[in-house]
């Protein structure tokens, strides 16, 4: 695993801004055990093989995609998966200030630049056997650093050398990004709001996914409040079992 890079250890708890992570600050609550379900469900959703590569995204922006991302992530690092989690969207990053990072390099960094050492953007975290790679600069051409010989050969690079490697990626409606990642990854997962929404939206997310041969594995139903028990909480759906959990 010569790929990482042990000299960092970046705090989870310390971040000032970002996504919350429920997984590591609160690892007994009832939103943690739902992230921990998510996660069984997208191990058993297909029984023939593991998944090395996963995307999540959304149909629009503001729905959640990148809380979920981490937190997925945190919960399979914490089954001893070797994790890595990539901010592939190059356009409004959240991994640098999650995890309290102060370089600006990252992903479109490497893809940008021939001899870029990926070593130097690979961070160990404060969650056991979790990596994360933040995005850098906001490049002017976005969609085709993603969509270069580059991107598809590094996808294939991370998964041959980690357990497991998460993309949070952009919107699925706003960018063709997600498109194009959905193509080199093993499956997909789309977020969605509750009460945010719009069907008609995850229809066409859906869609443009399937238009390129993406393989969608299933949704996560985002920031539903449950009722009477006083919490909200995160529900992953499976495409294969067509149960709700």
């Amino acid at each position: 695993m010569g790929l990482f890079r042990k000299d960092k250890n970046q705090d989870a708890n310390t971040m000032e801004t970002g996504v919350k992570m429920i997984t590591v600050t609160d690892p007994t609550s009832v939103d943690t055990e739902q992230f921990n379900t998510i996660r069984t469900n997208i191990k058993f959703s297909n029984v023939d093989k593991d998944y090395k590569t996963l995307m999540i995204t959304s149909s629009n922006m503001s729905e959640g995609k990148s809380t979920v991302s981490a937190n997925i992530a945190t919960a399979f690092a914490k089954q001893g998966l070797h994790t890595l989690l990539v901010d592939s969207d190059l356009r409004r990053p959240t991994i640098n200030a999650t995890f309290g990072i102060d370089n600006p390099q990252g992903l479109s960094n490497y893809l940008s630049e021939r001899n870029f050492d990926i070593n130097s953007i690979i961070y160990k975290t404060s969650v056991k056997n979790l990596y994360v790679m933040p995005s850098g600069p906001i490049p002017p051409n976005p969609s085709e650093l993603i969509g270069s010989k580059r991107m598809a050969e590094l996808i294939k690079k991370l998964s041959e050398q980690l357990d497991l490697v998460i993309f949070d990626a952009p919107p699925v409606l706003s960018v063709t990004d997600a498109q194009i990642v959905s193509t080199n990854v093993d499956g997909t997962i789309l977020v969605v709001r509750a009460n945010k929404t719009e069907k008609a939206a995850v229809k066409e997310a859906v869609r443009l996914i399937k238009q390129v041969g993406g393989h969608i594995i299933g949704t996560v139903l985002n920031d539903v409040e449950v009722k009477g028990s006083g919490y909200y909480g995160y529900y992953g759906y499976s495409k294969d079992s067509k149960k709700k959990k």
